[in-house]
């Protein structure tokens, strides 16, 4: 699906999404949980769906009611094959959870995710007496459990999906464990997972960068609400700024989130300045590398040039974020480049032209450009739209409901 945005102005009350990150953790606690959770506001995202096709897998009974999801948790195996579909998050963290089983479980996926790292999961696996083996580094992931617990130090440099993984899956080995973290990124990522996985019954003590796991514990069901996703949110929330004069309000988030991404209100408060113009800004979003692409489009806006840090952090995404960024911002007149000595992309403020870009499949890509569009000359034709739904399978419908021009394209 090919859309086209025209220019104009967003404005209006809107609720966020439900975060998919809350919720594909939620998932997963649910089906190794004891009784039935129930999760309100969930999020049916591509990602968020994939993540429930694998709880039933797993052995979990899974009933959707309208706006509430249903999850009984059971450990009975249904299928040895676990479709991730293109969900990084759906490999790495069901992984080690896949190693508590004592049958062989292979993970595997689609699209851009057949081509991401894992290989950082086999070795930790392989410490706790699971076995676990990859295509050189990359899936399918074939695990066999039952994993036991010990004591392991894992590199969370590259991501903290498979740390996730862990420490959801440790509580309920049988020996106790000792996680020790080295150049752990992402850090809010981490306290996200650790907030819901108390919230189930599990007990996790955190000291001089390990985490300290007893074994043989276990999870309670529990009721469960997914709270708004900053990550979607920041994409409407920039396009306010841009092009919505301060006319635009997102309801249903929390400011004190765990989730990184909740950093969009920094951003926005130091570019915006007492003339109503927005100024360049400087911002390391190494711990928050989903905010590069929503950024990059606010830096468009923004007179000076700005500098957004961490770049290192996007050459493994959906895309080779940093590469398809510049390319395809490029292609609508924006003036953006790596430094690489700072580690960081450069974007000097520049009214856009319009034109056509491709998504290369990755949904913020669509999503960034779709924003951007609103204040370009001539409206942008975005290739491959239909991506967004990986992550906001609404993106386009919220758009059009903030008075964005949106039409379909044919191709």
């Amino acid at each position: 699906m090919d859309v086209k945005i025209e220019p104009g102005e967003v404005s209006g009350t809107i609720i966020a999404p439900p975060s998919k990150s809350m919720m594909q953790r939620a998932v997963a606690l649910a089906l190794l949980a004891d009784g039935t959770t129930k999760i309100s506001n969930p999020s049916f995202c591509d990602d968020s769906k994939a993540a429930l096709e694998i709880a039933k897998a797993l052995g979990a009974e899974v009933i959707v009611d309208g706006n509430t999801v249903q999850i009984t948790g059971s450990k009975n195996l249904v299928s040895s094959s676990l479709d991730c579909g293109e969900s990084g998050l759906c490999m790495r963290m069901f992984s080690p959870i896949a190693a508590l089983f004592d049958k062989e479980i292979t993970l595997t996926g689609k699209g851009s995710l057949m081509s991401r790292p894992v290989g950082m999961i086999e070795e930790p696996l392989r410490a706790l007496d699971a076995t676990c083996k990859t295509n050189n580094g990359k899936p399918p992931v074939v695990v066999r459990g039952p994993m036991k617990g010990g004591n392991i130090t894992v590199d969370g440099s590259e991501s903290s999906q498979f740390l996730t993984g862990l420490l959801i899956a440790l509580p309920l080995c049988e020996r106790d464990s000792m996680l020790s973290v080295k150049n752990l990124k992402s850090r809010p990522y981490v306290d996200m997972t650790l907030q819901i996985a108390r919230e189930f019954g599990a007990t996790i003590v955190e000291k001089d960068r390990a985490f300290n796991i007893n074994g043989n514990q276990q999870y309670s069901a529990r009721d469960c609400k997914i709270e708004g996703d900053w990550s979607g949110a920041a994409f409407l929330l920039v396009a306010g700024a841009i092009v919505g004069n301060g006319r635009l309000r997102v309801n249903g988030l929390n400011e004190d989130s765990a989730q990184a991404d909740k950093a969009i209100l920094t951003v926005l408060d130091k570019c915006n300045s007492k003339s109503g113009t927005l100024s360049s800004f400087e911002f390391d979003a190494t711990n928050c590398p989903d905010l590069f692409p929503p950024l990059v489009a606010l830096a468009c806006s923004c007179i000076g040039t700005s500098r957004i840090t961490g770049v290192d952090r996007l050459r493994h995404k959906e895309s080779d974020r940093a590469a398809v960024l510049i390319e395809e911002f490029a292609k609508i007149g924006a003036d953006i480049r790596i430094n690489e000595k700072e580690n960081a992309l450069e974007v000097t403020g520049t009214k856009l032209k319009g034109g056509t870009v491709n998504s290369h499949g990755d949904h913020r890509i669509a999503m960034a450009c779709s924003i951007a569009a609103l204040n370009a000359t001539n409206g942008v034709t975005i290739q491959n739209a239909e991506c967004v739904s990986k992550s906001y399978n609404d993106f386009f419908d919220a758009l059009r409901s903030l008075g964005a021009n949106i039409t379909e394209v044919k191709s």
